[in-house]
């Protein structure tokens, strides 16, 4: 999937769309990637003298790719919105630079109703920058408000 597609399935829109690219799709899995240039604004900000990606947008962007997932393979109502309900256990392990590339994998664990329950992944040229657990539920963009 591109760009287009993934704004087609979630409502997040640059800049704080933080997935270039589904790489990979399946029923309980996503593979997904994005580059972080050197001139992104948020690098000016954290840190000026040793820029580094923040740790959050590192787990927004396993948000946004498990709020991807349950667009495919739920049949939410087209006025809802998947929206993260609890966080847990999460790791940061290695700082991300300007110039690099994310790719983040999320799984679906469990799914109770309107609640799936997922683990996400951040890697680096292989190696995990941050792991963590979280849920999200759908509810109605109106409600979400």
């Amino acid at each position: 999937m591109n760009t287009d597609e993934i704004q087609r399935c979630i409502p997040h829109r640059p800049p704080f769309l933080w997935l270039d690219t589904v790489e990979e799709i399946g029923d309980t899995r996503i593979l997904a990637s994005k580059h972080l240039p050197a001139d992104l604004p948020l690098f000016a900000g954290h840190y000026p003298a040793f820029p580094v990606f923040p740790g959050v947008l590192q787990c927004e962007a396993c948000f946004q790719a498990g709020a991807v997932l349950i667009s495919k393979i739920s049949n939410i109502s087209s006025g809802d919105v998947p929206v993260v309900t609890r966080q847990n256990n999460t790791q940061f392990r290695k700082l991300i630079r300007p110039g690099d590339t994310i790719r983040v994998e999320v799984e679906l664990t469990e799914q109770v109703s309107n609640a799936f329950y997922m683990k996400g992944r951040v890697t680096v040229d292989g190696k995990v920058t941050a792991r963590l657990e979280f849920v999200c539920a759908t509810t109605a963009i109106a409600e979400a408000s």
